[in-house]
């Protein structure tokens, strides 16, 4: 029987809000026996050059890829952009434009923090940033776990740092419109992130897919870190109805941190058309 490759098409470096340095990203890829491997920094494409470089070194085949923030429903969605070109002047552009909007929401957020008896967390979350443009609420996160307001990173989003809760400062992204044009001006494939996460009706989500696919996105991630058995099924049904090509990413951002390591997820469906297809 052939071997199906193992294909991680979603992870993060301290480019953005990962743990590992893209080098050390790539090497742990290998090490688990990842066979191509997509870095997907948040709104960011600074560590591709060194992952690369890396990646042709050892033999690990490489994907350029970002994970572009946008606005839809009152919502953060993510777009995942696969085989992107990082020198396209309007991407750059674009994920730049992107990128301002979050140092000063990261300002907002430490306020909002101070005025609920937790001082200090904006040169806290920085302590934990490589990429001074590319500040985040896991950043954040990582400051409360520290300080011990939480036991872990999970349980940080849950109290402080979710629509609701007293650190999360809605913000608005680009449009879904600007961020496919971001991807697509890169010559990209547009992937919907973790669609599982987004607190979405059934009929909003089957709306959203309908926008997505009329405005050139064409994939959706159906195997990914924080879907459940019954969510690999759902997607798996809707990227058949909608005609998407299906992903495999871990949303991996460090040991210790993430659910699943590099290259631990499960296979895609049989029946489903992946997204490196015709790759």
């Amino acid at each position: 029987m052939q071997t199906v490759p193992n294909y991680d098409l979603h992870c993060h470096s301290t480019a953005s809000d990962g743990l590992l340095a893209p080098v050390d990203l790539v090497r742990r890829a290998a090490g688990n026996g990842v066979d191509v491997l997509a870095l997907t920094d948040h709104d960011e494409i600074c560590g591709l050059a060194e992952a690369r470089a890396e990646a042709a070194d050892i033999g690990l085949r490489f994907v350029n890829g970002v994970e572009v923030s946008v606005s839809w429903g009152g919502i953060t969605i993510h777009i995942v952009g696969l085989n992107i070109d990082p020198d396209n002047p309007q991407l750059q552009q674009g994920l730049h434009a992107i990128r301002e909007g979050r140092t000063e929401r990261a300002k907002k957020m430490a306020e909002d923090l101070a005025r609920v008896g937790i001082p200090g967390s904006l040169e806290g979350a920085y302590a934990y940033v490589d990429n001074p443009n590319l500040i985040g609420r896991t950043h954040f996160a990582r400051f409360l776990v520290e300080k011990r307001y939480v036991n872990d990173v999970k349980s940080a989003f849950q109290h402080y740092l979710v629509s609701g809760k007293p650190g999360y400062v809605p913000h608005q992204w680009a449009t879904l419109e600007e961020g496919l044009g971001y991807i697509k001006a890169g010559g990209g494939v547009a992937v919907v992130a973790h669609p599982g996460r987004y607190k979405l009706t059934r009929t909003e989500m089957r709306k959203f897919f309908g926008e997505f696919k009329d405005g050139g996105g064409s994939g959706v991630e159906v195997v990914t870190s924080s879907h459940t058995a019954e969510q690999f099924l759902e997607y798996a049904i809707l990227a058949k109805e909608f005609g998407f090509l299906a992903s495999r990413g871990s949303d991996f951002h460090g040991p210790g941190e993430s659910r699943i390591d590099l290259g631990k997820l499960p296979n895609l469906n049989a029946d489903l058309k992946p997204v490196w297809h015709d790759w």
